[in-house]
């Protein structure tokens, strides 16, 4: 029976098994979709589908930056206890060290060769899924990169090189001193990591949020009963207020408590005598955004008893 497209994608979701791996199945078994499911399971492939429905919010976000590119992956898994897992560590640092090739495309990593071996990524990663016993997912992934500067990287809580909760990448292009440029650039990395900045500028804020707060505080200043040239101006006041609270370059410096970024760019550009520009900025933190399950253990554990 000839293995088509359909079957490889039907026994991919029956299975939950790599895409590559589904493939040789059916070959293997002539494309007989039970018996190739029963291959995928005597190989330890199938596996994974039992285990894709558990909510996978811990894990690592691993960084990668060398010269003028890097890139960043979140790989999640069921328990943090896997974070210090060795193998998985290794797992998510192979990830990272592919992403930026793959211009931090989730497809892309996913169907490029893990370093040093002949599986993929996507395949080297439902085969850990099998190994370690825990839903595993390459949540996310970016790339920044500039034709002239830096791109420093950082990461906080790091349970070893390159891994941990947090993790943030920052470009900065110019044409002064490389390394004076990858010092500061990791400082700014390290503020990025304490604030959680939404936008490198006011210009790159979503429109939407920004009218959203005008309206906000335009309703709060009336109730002062103040006039409408007044409130105009309380308004601007308090849109810069939250400017300086959201807006990386408005931001207080961490690193001195004085300056904002933007002034302390500034004064390294007048240093080196090059301007700067943060050309990027990206910050991931493992699990933000998923829905966590909340689980009564006493509870369950007197379920369990009472069966």
């Amino acid at each position: 029976m000839a293995v088509t497209a359909a079957l490889v994608k039907e026994l991919r979701e029956k299975s939950g098994a790599g895409m590559m791996d589904c493939k040789k199945a059916l070959n293997e078994t002539d494309g007989d979709l039970d018996a190739a499911i029963d291959w995928l399971r005597t190989k330890g492939l199938a596996t994974a589908s039992k285990k894709s429905g558990r909510v996978a919010a811990e894990g690592l976000v691993a960084v990668s930056a060398e010269g003028t590119s890097g890139a960043i992956v979140e790989v999640n898994a069921e328990t943090d206890f896997v974070g210090r897992n060795e193998d998985f560590q290794n797992l998510v640092k192979g990830i990272a060290s592919v992403a930026a090739a793959a211009n931090g495309d989730l497809d892309a990593i996913k169907a490029s060769a893990f370093p040093g071996s002949s599986n993929t990524v996507e395949e080297t990663l439902t085969n850990a899924i099998a190994t370690i016993g825990e839903n595993m997912n390459l949540r996310r992934a970016a790339s920044v990169s500039v034709s002239k500067g830096a791109v420093a990287s950082y990461v906080h809580n790091a349970v070893t090189d390159g891994l941990g909760k947090i993790g943030i990448l920052v470009a900065l292009e110019s044409e002064g001193d490389a390394a004076r440029l990858e010092t500061l650039g990791k400082q700014i990395a390290m503020h990025v990591a304490a604030t959680n900045p939404q936008a490198i500028s006011v210009d790159e804020l979503d429109p939407a949020l920004i009218e959203r707060e005008r309206t906000v505080l335009s309703d709060q200043a009336r109730e002062s009963g103040k006039p409408e040239e007044i409130i105009g101006k309380m308004v601007e006041g308090r849109l810069n207020k939250f400017y300086q609270e959201v807006v990386l370059l408005k931001q207080t410096f961490v690193v001195d408590g004085e300056n904002s970024v933007e002034k302390a760019i500034e004064l390294v550009a007048k240093e080196i005598g090059s301007p700067i520009k943060v050309a990027g900025m990206v910050r991931f933190a493992v699990g933000e955004g998923i829905e966590k399950e909340e689980t009564d253990f006493a509870a369950e554990v007197a379920a369990a008893v009472g069966n």
